[in-house]
């Protein structure tokens, strides 16, 4: 057994101040929802768009440019992720912004910010979206643009480049964008860009771009009514599309002027919007579904029961959201049956396995007398929703099963980074760990899930993050994840098991900051320098000490909130599982206890004591934590997402699981 360190810190005092706080910023309808912040080219875009479609107001534009500037780095540019390096497209898009908002471009912040764009290439330097946009306004040539062809909307599903090759939220974009580019609308502005030095742009020679520039005509036209079926069989109950901020900016743009579909999104922007001191900026998409399903967890693990007022009203909002309409992803499992999640508020069409799998643990958490035959059938559809969206290869992507062509990437309008949804460990980790507890932890799904993970596990004993950054994150999701798994395998597979967490725990224990802390820079997704390196974060140093939690805990150890009454759903096991069995979440297999040494001679019961004491130490007055940086992940490379409640639910799982290993801690 590893023995625990005291931290020198009253860990539930802490944890009483966490809980506190995240119980009043529920809503009275049950749900949580944190703020999401990504970058300034969501706020740039929104001005762009407002002043195409003629809705643009001065307070908003005023508003908008005071935080596009706040956000200014010293050298003149713009970064995708807080303390990032410059990133060209931000930094045009920003500057574009601040233009249309009336700012001179002899300003000191402009012409810094036109130095550096100049010197990093200028226009033809940037995305394909970002030329988009300055298409549409008349500062770039859509014939040297390499937009997609709307034609690619006859293709059947299994055409090499059919949209369904695409993932869920690339097509989203690029059928809206394809119509778009086949308009060719401009709106033109009383200013140009010629003091970015706009430069000469790049000869577009893909044969398939060079086709959809010379269409023919009949065809073109049914490509476009095509796609403008498409785009409107999939325009959400609040007009949105998907949730999110830039399909729902594409879709309306590539919708004429008029249209009821395109006044019901216009009028639905400002759910986006959010106002502060700083000025007014946007978000992406909204997380009530994830935020709330992790709340759940937060707060069960910190000891609040499942009859609780506030758990009982965010598991019958939870219960009311589950998606139960067919959507794309049945395109590849047309005899999947709809029992899903979506991130968002609205979405009906694109649930996603990791919410999916949140909220499974999360209603088990939640089940009570009260409410236990409608949690026991959402649990039931959501484990099989998941099975059935296993990919061939036993892993798990976001939204669509063996969404893992390379052809897509070919093209040169994928210059976006992340254009398919295959199979991810952290996602993978997740379902699986929902399984276990759900009570399909004996099937096959389970087995060959594990055996992804294995696979999947790099030399250095971590594990590759998609949707958070990223090896913290990703070796965060495996471990308890593996350590559900464990109840259920036994043989070579446990052995296996067992020699991967012990890979994972020497890793987190080796890359742990000296204070106590772990971090990790968005930028490890592009240099492997920067893997398990960056500033300390509240929420990747909660995911270091569950990981460890996970990986070391002894036998029979239960965490808060596991073994509340109607935990385990006897009499509702998926055909051919075992009963429900395994160890609650982020708690070892049911074996000999793995205490492990780092090289530099730290070993994990340090690690954890002072990963306790980090974030106790860094709690605010009011029972948060500050968390400044990017954590999470929408595009690798491109889209990085500050979750302004991941730094409050996660901590308090990690202490609340660090106090339940070493009960009396003061």
């Amino acid at each position: 057994m590893t023995e625990l360190v005291a931290p020198r810190v009253s860990v539930p005092a802490v944890l009483a101040r966490a809980r506190d706080h995240l119980l009043a910023r529920q809503d009275p309808a049950g749900w949580w929802r944190g703020l999401l912040e990504t970058n300034v080219t969501m706020d740039a875009e929104d001005l762009l768009l407002r002043e195409i479609v003629g809705i643009r107001q001065p307070d908003d534009t005023a508003a908008t440019a005071t935080w596009i500037r706040s956000r200014q780095r010293p050298d003149g540019t713009w970064s995708t992720f807080h303390d990032g390096p410059p990133d060209l497209s931000a930094s045009v898009e920003a500057y574009l912004a601040l233009r249309l908002a009336g700012d001179p471009p002899d300003a000191s912040h402009l012409t810094r910010a036109a130095s550096q764009i100049r010197a990093a290439g200028g226009l033809p330097g940037t995305r394909l979206t970002t030329r988009c946009w300055l298409a549409m306004l008349g500062l770039w040539n859509w014939d040297a643009l390499p937009a997609p062809p709307p034609e690619l909307i006859l293709l059947p599903r299994w055409a090499p480049f059919s949209v369904y090759r695409w993932a869920s939220w690339t097509r989203q974009t690029v059928v809206p964008l394809a119509v778009i580019a086949a308009h060719r609308p401009i709106h033109r502005l009383p200013f140009d860009l010629r003091e970015l030095g706009v430069g000469r742009p790049h000869p577009v020679r893909h044969k398939l771009t060079l086709a959809g520039r010379h269409p023919t005509r009949p065809l073109r036209r049914l490509a476009l009514r095509r796609c403008e079926s498409w785009i409107l069989d999939r325009q959400e109950a609040d007009g949105s599309w998907g949730g999110t901020r830039p399909a729902t900016c594409y879709s309306i743009l590539a919708l004429p002027g008029g249209h009821p579909a395109r006044e019901r999104a216009l009028n639905g922007l400002d759910r986006f919007t959010v106002r502060s001191a700083e000025g007014r900026w946007v978000e992406a998409c909204q997380s009530p579904v994830r935020d709330t399903t992790l709340a759940v967890i937060a707060l069960t693990d910190a000891g609040v029961p499942g009859d609780h007022p506030a758990v009982v009203a965010a598991a019958n909002w939870i219960l009311a959201e589950e998606v139960r309409r067919t959507g794309d992803w049945a395109r590849r499992r047309p005899h999947g049956r709809a029992g899903g999640w979506s991130f968002q508020f609205d979405n009906d069409l694109f649930p996603d396995t990791d919410d999916t799998a949140h909220a499974v643990l999360a209603l088990l958490r939640a089940r009570t007398t009260g409410n236990a035959r409608r949690v026991d059938a959402a649990v039931r559809r959501g484990c099989e929703w998941l099975i059935a969206m296993q990919s061939t290869d036993g892993g798990w992507g976001a939204f669509d099963a063996d969404n893992t062509s390379r052809l897509p990437r070919t093209l040169p309008f994928a210059d976006a980074g992340a254009v398919t949804d295959p199979p991810s460990a952290d996602v993978t980790a997740h379902v699986v760990e929902a399984l276990c507890h759900g009570g399909a932890g004996g099937t096959t799904a389970v087995r060959r899930g594990v055996d992804w993970l294995l696979r999947a596990q790099e030399e250095d004993g971590s594990w590759f993050g998609r949707w958070g950054v990223n090896h913290v994150y990703g070796t965060g999701a495996v471990l308890p994840a593996l350590a559900a798994a464990r109840a259920h395998v036994d043989g070579d597979r446990g052995d296996r098991i067992t020699d991967a967490v012990d890979g994972g725990v020497a890793w987190l224990t080796a890359c742990q900051q000296p204070d106590g802390g772990w971090g990790e820079d968005p930028r490890s997704y592009r240099d492997r320098s920067w893997v398990g390196r960056g500033p300390a974060t509240a929420s990747q140093t909660a995911w270091g000490l569950l990981a460890l939690l996970a990986g070391t805990a002894p036998p029979g150890t239960a965490s808060p909130g596991t073994a509340l009454p109607g935990t385990a759903l006897p009499g509702t096991a998926l055909p051919h599982t075992a009963p429900l069995g395994a160890a609650p979440s982020g708690i070892a297999p049911g074996g000999t206890a793995l205490p492990r040494t780092a090289p530099g001679g730290t070993g994990p019961a340090e690690a954890m004591g002072r990963a306790a004491e980090w974030l106790a130490a860094h709690q605010r007055p009011g029972g948060g934590w500050d968390e400044p940086h990017h954590t999470g992940t929408a595009v690798p490379g491109h889209l990085y997402v500050n979750h302004h409640l991941h730094r409050v639910v996660f901590p308090i799982c990690a202490l609340a699981r660090y106090a339940a290993r070493r009960p009396g801690a003061a």
